[in-house]
């Protein structure tokens, strides 16, 4: 059993609807629905009677209703107890894109170490979507991600504040041959080439880089050219593995290929190929869970205002 099925229960039998519920929850309906099923099938009983509308709880759903609040408010006062106990050494947990924890983050450690003021450093990661969604159910002090309007408008709350951290940019690369060309670059640079398709290893299109992929990149390819996706995995770290073995070309984030690239392992592909730029940003909740993250996004916008002043 999860605390976020407590939580989803209690939305709905607040609001009284399950549109409105999962809203209020930052989930899709039919997630949402498929969260309060879960937790029917854990207490082995329905809750909500399926055949009426509006929503209607049926006599356990009305008797568990009371009890879901004041589970989750034990469960809570529990995590909060434990949390006390152990404020001896004081916690940041930064909730990171997979990707970013693995190209961006190493590198930025050094900054963080020297703004934390001894904190222990938490860094959990996820799938986009699960990240935003724990973030703003306050179960960590920041969220790392790659920025984009869809991201925005999402946390686009006045309970929310954010600072830009970094960039990247999403690029195309593929291996090299023996005589140092390309492997895999298809025929986007020769207009009205035939040529062999383009071996692709793709992000899944539902993924934040698969829709960077299919709405910037993709469509922007040489109109000849033929596209085959070769492999598809939601892992940038995957997919460079693969590209490494010259499997395909891909598009992937230059963090995360910066020392290949500098290795000469892998090329950047030609101009004909569109280059996305992306913006790396930092979020907190305005009512920070501690002093700690507190004083650790102050010293973080002092930072970064002092650098655009220099710049400036």
């Amino acid at each position: 059993m999860e605390l976020k099925w407590l939580d989803d229960y209690i939305a709905l039998v607040d609001l009284g609807s399950f549109s409105k519920a999962a809203e209020a929850r930052f989930v899709t309906q039919p997630a949402f629905s498929r969260r309060i099923r879960s937790l029917e099938d854990w207490l082995g009983v329905s809750l909500v009677d399926r055949k009426q509308f509006p929503t209607a709880l049926t006599p356990a759903g009305q008797a568990f209703a009371e009890q879901a609040r004041l589970l989750s408010g034990q469960i809570l006062a529990v995590r909060h107890q434990m949390q006390d106990i152990n404020a001896a050494r004081a916690q940041l947990v930064i909730i990171s894109q997979q990707a970013l924890a693995v190209s961006f983050f190493p590198g930025w450690m050094q900054t963080l170490e020297a703004l934390s003021g001894g904190a222990l450093l938490k860094v959990e990661t996820g799938h986009l979507p699960d990240n935003i969604e724990n973030f703003l159910a306050g179960d960590g002090d920041f969220l790392l991600c790659y920025g984009s309007a869809d991201i925005a408008s999402r946390l686009q709350r006045d309970d929310v504040e954010s600072l830009q951290v970094g960039v990247d940019q999403f690029i195309p690369v593929s291996a090299l041959t023996a005589g140092g060309q390309p492997r895999f670059a298809g025929s986007a640079g020769s207009a009205g080439s035939a040529g062999d398709p383009l071996k692709l290893l793709a992000h899944p299109a539902e993924s934040f880089f698969g829709q960077i992929l299919q709405r910037d990149c993709l469509p922007l390819l040489n109109e000849h050219q033929r596209v085959e996706v070769a492999c598809e995995n939601a892992l940038s770290e995957a997919l460079k593995a693969l590209v490494l073995e010259g499997y395909g070309m891909a598009w992937l984030p230059r963090s995360l290929v910066r020392r290949e690239l500098d290795r000469g392992d892998l090329v950047v592909l030609d101009e004909a190929f569109p280059r996305v730029h992306l913006a790396v940003s930092l979020y907190r909740l305005r009512q920070p869970r501690s002093q700690s993250a507190r004083q650790f996004w102050d010293y973080l916008q002092d930072m970064y205002n002092q650098n655009l002043s220099t710049v400036g």
